[in-house]
């Protein structure tokens, strides 16, 4: 199949990109040629910044695709962008949604495509969810033959998966367990969460590329397996061969003393308990299993991590916010105990 992957080098995209192309496939990857990856095979690069719709429409004007997947698209304008360059020149437009668009708190605590999408806390999801509207109103009334991805929390091994992080990423978490700092988890730590390694999330997309039951269908892609917070910073700190220093910090609190986006990450996603049903994929993409277990993938992320410099981002004003949260909730205790 001829594939065009709009970004196609990210966190979720990379693994996907290999796994297609060691099918044989021809990818084409439109992208700014920021990053380098690694790929090998069939692969075609279309070096353009997609808003710059002559010179991609220029670049396009002579192909046609069998699927069409946009991995950078966040608001329905950029939707509408896309409809303008591919419509008429693709079998196949896929977008990429978002597990946060369901409602939280859940009505059910196993989500299914089903479950209503709604979320008060987090533009981000917002405007996936009015993406995704759109899209199936062109569905219903052009036939635009579009499929809607919902991914829910999937690394790669650049980044180790955390609940409270800076701007920078994950690498500031590391080096505080590794000097004996305090971590902070939100609430207790005993909400159920689903992590899905990208190779995985590359299997459940590949089998929905050029899957003609995935036409005008949402599927979300997730690993079956859940864990608690707490056992996600154990497994981190075990990689790393350190004892756990956790703080547990309600989400209302982080979000109400932070300079960072906690009201969406945490209280309208992150907070709650998830735990997927992925009948749906699995009817859809027979055989379809997600293999890697969690302790078994952020082992290899937190050694790729702490072996690759470029990943070790310092985040100082992160750490000293962390500083002042800790120290804030110890006053406090000592306050309410008399010994402040």
């Amino acid at each position: 199949m001829k594939i065009l992957f709009i970004g196609g080098t990210g966190t979720i995209s990379t693994a996907i990109s290999r796994l297609l192309l060691s099918q044989g496939h021809t990818l084409y990857l439109l992208n700014r040629g920021n990053r380098n990856v690694d790929l090998t095979g069939d692969l075609v690069t279309l070096t353009a910044d997609i808003n710059d719709e002559d010179t991609v429409s220029g670049l396009i004007r002579d192909l046609e695709f069998d699927t069409v997947a946009d991995f950078i698209a966040f608001t329905p304008a950029q939707l509408e962008r896309d409809y303008r360059l591919f419509g008429g020149k693709t079998r196949q437009f896929i977008y990429i949604s978002s597990a946060s668009a369901y409602q939280k708190p859940l009505s059910d605590f196993r989500i299914t495509e089903g479950t209503p999408l709604a979320n008060p806390y987090w533009e981000y999801s917002r405007n996936k969810i009015a993406g995704e509207e759109y899209l199936m109103r062109l569905y219903r009334e052009s036939g635009f033959p579009i499929t809607i991805v919902r991914p829910s929390h999937t690394y790669s091994e650049r980044s180790v998966p955390l609940g409270v992080h800076g701007a920078a990423g994950s690498y500031s978490i590391l080096k505080r367990m590794q000097e004996g700092k305090p971590v902070i988890i939100h609430g207790d730590g005993t909400s159920l969460w689903t992590l899905t390694h990208s190779s995985d999330f590359a299997k459940g997309f590949a089998g929905l590329v050029g899957n003609i039951h995935a036409i005008g269908e949402a599927v979300q892609i997730t690993s079956d397996e859940s864990l608690t917070w707490n056992q996600i910073y154990q497994i981190i700190a075990d990689a790393l061969g350190v004892a756990l220093n956790a703080i547990h910090v309600s989400s209302e609190f982080l979000d109400a003393c932070s300079p960072y986006d906690f009201r969406g990450s945490l209280l309208g996603d992150k907070a709650n308990t998830v735990v997927f049903d992925n009948s749906k994929l699995k009817r859809l993409v027979p055989g379809f299993t997600a293999t890697v277990r969690a302790d078994q993938g952020i082992k290899k992320t937190v050694a790729y991590v702490l072996s690759h410099p470029e990943c070790q981002r310092e985040d100082p004003d992160f750490d000293a916010w962390c500083d002042q949260v800790v120290s804030a909730m110890d006053a406090a205790k000592r306050m309410i105990q008399g010994k402040g």
